[in-house]
């Protein structure tokens, strides 16, 4: 059965940092589509993260580059597989350079955190309770 991609394309000011930002995470970078402009980073089998520099980043578009540090672009939430997981790589993310934004979602049956990373774009990592999905 065919399985949908998603590639998050994002702007970054710095590509070095933000490589070793992911990397820090435990993410890899895939060296078959990335150069000096862009960085390939998969987070799963069908979510790649991709990031480009701004000159990169502005051949996709006619549209200014937003600034993630004082604009909102995108909320990009990942699953996890637990509330432990949750945790563990918000306090990573910090550890590597991002920084915690937002409250603590705990509603018990869901339960998640938030980062900037270095380039200021949000992330959420949220953990619901497979129970709770269940029809």
């Amino acid at each position: 059965m065919y399985q949908q991609m998603i590639f998050v394309n994002l702007a970054t000011r710095d590509l070095d940092a933000s490589k070793k930002f992911f990397t820090e995470l435990g993410y890899t970078i895939n060296p078959q589509f990335s150069d000096e402009n862009t960085a390939s980073i998969p987070l799963s089998d069908t979510i790649v993260v991709m990031l480009h520099t701004h000159q990169k980043y502005a051949q996709f578009t006619d549209k200014p580059i937003a600034d993630p540090t004082s604009s909102s672009e995108v909320l990009l939430a990942l699953s996890a597989e637990s509330r432990e997981k949750v945790d563990e790589l918000v306090e990573k993310a910090i550890a590597a350079g991002g920084s915690h934004t937002g409250e603590t979602q705990d509603h018990g049956f869901m339960y998640g955190r938030a980062f900037n990373d270095p380039d200021g774009h949000t992330w959420e990592i949220v953990w619901m309770d497979p129970a709770a999905v269940a029809s």
